[in-house]
């Protein structure tokens, strides 16, 4: 019983700077897998050797780790928000990084079985999709905190929402159109056409 008004004093009185710190992380995390994933897109070009465990995969997972570190912080202080908007957007922090878990496991599995790492597989669309709702789930509950010096990475979160739609679009309409669309893309995304 101590243990748990103990912390209740301590870490859910400061609901305001957990979902804050929540926010960050969220933002943080999607950017650090945008650079990852264009680095690992980097790496197909110059034809490196693909397989799970390449330091691009490393970076993109790293950030995936910060959007899960964003959604257990949601988490703790979910029904103690005051914004509606901003239970909102931890919601959408918390389903982002369960798709980002599930997604990065079924990548690894994809690996596993087939080596190669192909741009528009359900595991990472799943994991795209998880970015998505991370960046976005940031972005709302950056934007209720009162925090003047954690307002000023706004623009970086609003960036990341851009990124990230822009991302998962891409892939969406490669993926709709693939015969077509593989042609002129080969030469950069040429294992994501493959397994298509």
């Amino acid at each position: 019983m101590y243990l748990s008004n103990r912390f209740h004093a301590s870490v859910l009185s400061r609901t305001r700077k957990i979902a804050e710190s929540s926010s960050f992380l969220a933002v943080c995390g999607t950017m650090v897998m945008l650079l990852g994933g264009v680095w690992d897109s980097a790496s197909h070009e110059l034809r490196i050797p693909d397989m799970f465990w390449t330091i691009q995969h490393v970076t993109i997972y790293s950030g995936a780790s910060m959007v899960v570190c964003s959604a257990i912080a949601a988490v703790l202080v979910l029904n103690r928000c005051g914004y509606r908007s901003m239970k909102k957007g931890m919601t959408m922090i918390i389903l982002g990084a369960m798709f980002q878990l599930g997604g990065g496991y079924a990548d690894y599995n994809f690996h596993e079985v087939y080596g190669i790492d192909g741009l528009v597989t359900p595991s990472h669309i799943a994991i795209e999709t998880g970015l998505l709702l991370g960046a976005a789930g940031g972005f709302i509950t950056l934007s209720k905190s009162q925090n003047p010096t954690l307002r000023k990475i706004g623009p970086i979160s609003i960036m990341s929402v851009l990124l990230s739609a822009s991302w998962i679009g891409f892939n969406l309409v490669l993926l709709a159109g693939s015969a077509v669309l593989c042609v002129p893309v080969f030469q950069l995304f040429y294992s994501g056409c493959a397994v298509m």
